[in-house]
Protein backbone atom coordinates (compact mmCIF):
# COMPACT_ATOMS: atom_id res chain seq x y z
CA UNK A 1 0.00 0.00 0.00
CA UNK A 2 1.47 3.36 -1.06
CA UNK A 3 0.66 6.63 0.68
CA UNK A 4 1.37 10.08 -0.68
CA UNK A 5 1.73 13.05 1.66
CA UNK A 6 0.90 16.03 -0.54
CA UNK A 7 1.20 19.77 -0.14
CA UNK A 8 2.21 22.66 -2.30
CA UNK A 9 5.94 23.13 -1.68
CA UNK A 10 7.03 19.67 -0.48
CA UNK A 11 9.65 21.12 1.85
CA UNK A 12 8.27 20.69 5.39
CA UNK A 13 4.97 19.01 6.30
CA UNK A 14 4.74 16.43 3.53
CA UNK A 15 8.42 15.58 4.01
CA UNK A 16 7.84 15.13 7.76
CA UNK A 17 4.86 12.88 7.00
CA UNK A 18 6.83 10.76 4.55
CA UNK A 19 9.79 10.30 6.89
CA UNK A 20 7.76 9.57 10.01
CA UNK A 21 5.42 7.16 8.23
CA UNK A 22 8.29 5.20 6.68
CA UNK A 23 10.05 5.12 10.06
CA UNK A 24 7.00 3.60 11.79
CA UNK A 25 5.23 1.66 9.01
CA UNK A 26 4.86 -2.10 8.93
CA UNK A 27 6.18 -4.19 6.05
CA UNK A 28 4.19 -3.68 2.87
CA UNK A 29 3.31 -0.04 3.63
CA UNK A 30 5.37 2.79 2.12
CA UNK A 31 4.93 6.52 1.88
CA UNK A 32 6.27 9.22 -0.38
CA UNK A 33 5.74 12.95 -0.54
CA UNK A 34 5.34 15.51 -3.27
CA UNK A 35 4.17 19.01 -4.01
CA UNK A 36 2.07 20.60 -6.71
CA UNK A 37 4.67 23.39 -6.88
CA UNK A 38 7.76 22.00 -5.11
CA UNK A 39 10.33 24.40 -3.74
CA UNK A 40 13.15 22.14 -4.91
CA UNK A 41 14.69 21.81 -1.44
CA UNK A 42 13.80 20.29 1.90
CA UNK A 43 13.71 22.89 4.65
CA UNK A 44 16.87 22.52 6.77
CA UNK A 45 14.83 22.71 10.00
CA UNK A 46 12.78 19.70 8.85
CA UNK A 47 15.94 17.69 8.29
CA UNK A 48 17.44 18.78 11.63
CA UNK A 49 14.24 17.88 13.50
CA UNK A 50 14.03 14.44 11.91
CA UNK A 51 17.69 13.79 12.74
CA UNK A 52 17.10 14.81 16.39
CA UNK A 53 14.18 12.37 16.51
CA UNK A 54 16.33 9.54 15.14
CA UNK A 55 14.48 9.35 11.83
CA UNK A 56 16.45 8.74 8.64
CA UNK A 57 16.64 11.64 6.18
CA UNK A 58 18.62 9.98 3.37
CA UNK A 59 16.81 10.24 0.07
CA UNK A 60 14.37 12.94 1.16
CA UNK A 61 14.03 15.63 -1.49
CA UNK A 62 11.45 18.13 -2.68
CA UNK A 63 9.72 16.76 -5.76
CA UNK A 64 6.73 17.23 -7.99
CA UNK A 65 3.72 14.96 -7.98
CA UNK A 66 4.51 14.46 -11.68
CA UNK A 67 7.60 12.39 -10.79
CA UNK A 68 6.40 9.82 -8.27
CA UNK A 69 8.15 6.44 -8.05
CA UNK A 70 4.81 4.63 -7.55
CA UNK A 71 1.10 5.29 -7.91
CA UNK A 72 -0.41 6.16 -4.53
CA UNK A 73 -3.33 4.22 -3.07
CA UNK A 74 -3.98 6.92 -0.45
CA UNK A 75 -3.33 10.67 -0.74
CA UNK A 76 -3.11 12.71 2.46
CA UNK A 77 -3.07 16.47 1.92
CA UNK A 78 -1.44 18.39 4.74
CA UNK A 79 -2.02 22.03 3.75
CA UNK A 80 -3.72 24.17 6.36
CA UNK A 81 -6.81 25.11 4.38
CA UNK A 82 -8.28 26.93 7.36
CA UNK A 83 -5.39 29.38 7.07
CA UNK A 84 -6.32 30.24 3.50
CA UNK A 85 -3.74 27.94 1.95
CA UNK A 86 -5.00 26.07 -1.10
CA UNK A 87 -4.33 22.34 -1.10
CA UNK A 88 -3.66 20.68 -4.44
CA UNK A 89 -6.19 18.11 -5.63
CA UNK A 90 -4.53 14.89 -6.72
CA UNK A 91 -6.03 13.49 -9.94
CA UNK A 92 -6.86 9.84 -10.30
CA UNK A 93 -8.82 7.13 -8.52
CA UNK A 94 -7.21 7.24 -5.07
CA UNK A 95 -8.54 7.39 -1.54
CA UNK A 96 -8.15 10.97 -0.30
CA UNK A 97 -8.15 12.57 3.12
CA UNK A 98 -7.05 15.91 4.55
CA UNK A 99 -4.85 16.26 7.62
CA UNK A 100 -4.36 20.04 7.71
CA UNK A 101 -1.25 21.29 9.51
CA UNK A 102 0.03 24.86 9.71
CA UNK A 103 3.14 25.37 7.57
CA UNK A 104 6.14 25.87 9.85
CA UNK A 105 8.10 27.34 6.93
CA UNK A 106 6.02 30.51 7.43
CA UNK A 107 6.69 30.73 11.17
CA UNK A 108 8.24 33.93 12.44
CA UNK A 109 9.83 34.94 15.70
CA UNK A 110 12.86 33.76 17.58
CA UNK A 111 14.75 30.61 16.62
CA UNK A 112 13.09 28.89 19.57
CA UNK A 113 9.61 29.93 18.37
CA UNK A 114 10.32 28.78 14.82
CA UNK A 115 11.71 25.47 16.07
CA UNK A 116 8.55 25.09 18.18
CA UNK A 117 6.40 25.55 15.05
CA UNK A 118 8.35 22.78 13.29
CA UNK A 119 8.06 20.50 16.31
CA UNK A 120 4.31 21.17 16.54
CA UNK A 121 3.82 20.17 12.89
CA UNK A 122 5.93 17.05 13.50
CA UNK A 123 3.98 16.17 16.66
CA UNK A 124 0.61 16.54 14.94
CA UNK A 125 1.67 14.40 11.99
CA UNK A 126 3.32 11.76 14.18
CA UNK A 127 0.24 11.49 16.41
CA UNK A 128 -2.02 11.04 13.39
CA UNK A 129 0.34 8.52 11.77
CA UNK A 130 0.55 6.53 15.01
CA UNK A 131 -3.26 6.52 15.23
CA UNK A 132 -3.47 5.32 11.63
CA UNK A 133 -0.91 2.57 12.18
CA UNK A 134 -2.76 1.43 15.32
CA UNK A 135 -5.78 0.51 13.16
CA UNK A 136 -6.31 -3.14 12.18
CA UNK A 137 -4.78 -2.42 8.77
CA UNK A 138 -4.79 -6.07 7.69
CA UNK A 139 -8.59 -6.07 8.08
CA UNK A 140 -9.47 -2.67 6.65
CA UNK A 141 -6.92 -1.95 3.91
CA UNK A 142 -9.26 -3.35 1.23
CA UNK A 143 -12.43 -1.84 2.72
CA UNK A 144 -12.09 1.61 1.16
CA UNK A 145 -15.15 3.10 2.86
CA UNK A 146 -13.99 1.98 6.31
CA UNK A 147 -10.42 3.09 5.66
CA UNK A 148 -11.59 6.51 4.44
CA UNK A 149 -13.81 6.93 7.50
CA UNK A 150 -10.89 6.09 9.80
CA UNK A 151 -8.51 8.47 8.03
CA UNK A 152 -11.05 11.30 8.28
CA UNK A 153 -11.78 10.45 11.93
CA UNK A 154 -8.08 10.66 12.77
CA UNK A 155 -7.91 14.16 11.30
CA UNK A 156 -11.15 15.40 12.80
CA UNK A 157 -11.27 13.84 16.23
CA UNK A 158 -7.71 13.91 17.47
CA UNK A 159 -7.67 16.15 20.60
CA UNK A 160 -6.28 19.59 19.99
CA UNK A 161 -6.20 19.30 16.23
CA UNK A 162 -8.23 21.14 13.61
CA UNK A 163 -11.01 19.31 11.84
CA UNK A 164 -10.63 17.84 8.37
CA UNK A 165 -11.88 19.92 5.48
Amino acid sequence: MNLLFLCTGNSCRSILGEAVFNHLAPAGWKSMSAGSHPTGQVHPRSLALLAREGIATAGLHSKSWDNLPATPDIVITVCASAAGETCPAYPGPVLRTHWGVDDPAHATGTDMEIDAAFFNAYRILRTRIEAFLALPLDRIEYDRAHLKAELDRIAGEAPGFEHAV
